[in-house]
């Protein structure tokens, strides 16, 4: 199948086009990622291709396509506490499950709501992040949403009945159904039968889970309070509100309307906060919450005038910070001395600039004035044990590293951005 097939008529019991498959191996391939129960990695899949294209597809349009189990994969969650399971669908299944996501996504795309951001083509979580800012300014109270274990819990007739509702073809339908129903092998090996849930990682659980948020939290909200603004990305949201009594009667109709499918919001980590900034009168405690790695509470910004003034603003979280320093750690750059200068950055720069792109978009200096403090004292360290007339000699080091950064301020990513080696930082807020 090394090109595009004509669709047409197969004799099979469902007309799945090949070139369909073909499509969808190709954004697999690109997505890459890891092998799942059978041990199958993309390169092995690609030796033979044709063949193992072939065999999904004959399955598929035969209608005896049956998923294998997830492989379940343990990720630990930020801060430690407790672990978040993925799952990790065999290649052949991710290609089955992206063939069927790109035949439905043109049916449900475009009735989803504005305000929905998450696995959507053309949006992004930065700008979920972007439009929170904007009506926190304009609103002063937000009910901070946390649906407990969506995931794990989140009930599949819903789903269904929306899938039949976007597509007249029966083996889509069929094969949504078999996914959401697959087995989930854990890492012992056992098997965990499925009756509700839809696992995190898989190609097609995405688009079903906008579909029935869709109908469960966005369009119902939008028709019984059409007043009402809210950011959602996948299971987190934020709903934005006039008062505080209003957000606590919404948090309490949104719990109910949860209620109704077997969900419930965490007690604890769900929470209304008060947007507290300049020009609004209440004075309040602990008014802070976080959005998509972004910690949302009062901060200074500059005007255009030169003045300050205090806004209720988003900056890289304290979260985000912990897993960067982690990762920072990770690298044990003093004793990468085998290393030159420039493989050094070359190694790092890439992970650097990601995270520059995501959390130096809003309040960049918070993330400047880390990235300085992090990355920068272990160059030092490097340095000191690289070259022996710096080693034990600190101040020394600092000052040669000062002097590159001069000289070749491009060498870093996070140099690039004005978190420079030289005792002061430099960010645009």
């Amino acid at each position: 199948m090394s090109q595009i097939d004509k669709p047409g008529s197969s004799g099979k019991s469902f007309d799945v086009p090949k070139w369909l498959l073909w499509e969808a191996y190709q954004k697999v391939k690109a997505n890459k990622g890891a092998a799942g129960v059978d041990g199958q990695a993309l390169a092995d899949f690609a030796r033979d291709e044709r063949k193992n294209l072939y065999k999904i597809w004959n399955r598929m349009s035969s209608g005896s396509y049956f998923p294998p189990p997830v492989k379940a994969v343990e990720i630990p969650k930020a801060g430690g506490k407790g672990v978040r399971v993925l799952g990790v669908p065999t290649v052949a299944d991710r290609i089955a499950q992206t063939a069927v996501a790109m035949v439905l996504e043109p049916e449900v795309e475009p009735m989803f709501h504005p305000d929905s951001f998450g696995y959507r083509p053309g949006r992004s979580a930065l700008d979920a992040v972007a439009l929170c800012r904007a009506r926190c300014w304009e609103r002063a109270w937000v009910i901070d949403l946390d649906i407990q274990g969506f995931f794990d819990n989140v009930p599949h007739e819903p789903i269904l009945a929306a899938v039949r509702r976007h597509t007249d073809k029966p083996w889509v339908l069929l094969y949504v159904q078999r996914w959401l129903t697959a087995p989930i092998q854990r890492p012992d090996g056992t098997l965990e039968q499925r009756e509700k849930g839809t696992p995190q990682g898989s190609a097609i659980s995405p688009l079903l889970t906008n579909l029935f948020m869709h109908y469960a939290f966005d369009a119902w909200l939008a028709q019984t309070q059409p007043m009402v603004g809210f950011e959602r990305y996948c299971d987190d949201a934020i709903v934005h509100c006039v008062s505080e009594k209003q957000a606590k009667y919404l948090r309490n109709v949104i719990a109910a309307r949860l209620w109704r499918f077997g969900l419930r919001l965490h007690p604890e980590k769900t929470k209304i906060v008060y947007c507290a900034q300049e020009g609004r009168t209440q004075r309040r405690r602990g008014v802070e919450f976080t959005f998509l790695g972004y910690d949302f509470r009062p901060r200074y910004a500059r005007l255009t005038d030169g003045r300050w003034k205090s806004g209720f603003l988003p900056a890289v979280s304290k979260a985000a910070k912990k897993r960067m320093a982690a990762v920072i750690r990770g690298w044990r750059l003093g004793r990468c001395t085998g290393l030159t200068f420039r493989q050094v950055a070359t190694m790092i720069n890439r992970v650097v600039a990601g995270w520059i792109n995501y959390y130096g978009r809003f309040y960049k200096s918070e993330l400047i004035t880390f990235l300085a403090n992090r990355i920068n004292p272990h160059l030092v360290r490097w340095a000191m044990r690289k070259y022996k007339h710096l080693h034990r000699a600190p101040a020394k080091a600092r000052k040669r590293l000062v002097q590159i950064a001069s000289t070749h301020p491009g060498t870093f990513a996070h140099w690039r951005h004005g978190a420079l080696p030289t005792g002061s930082t430099v960010g645009a807020v």
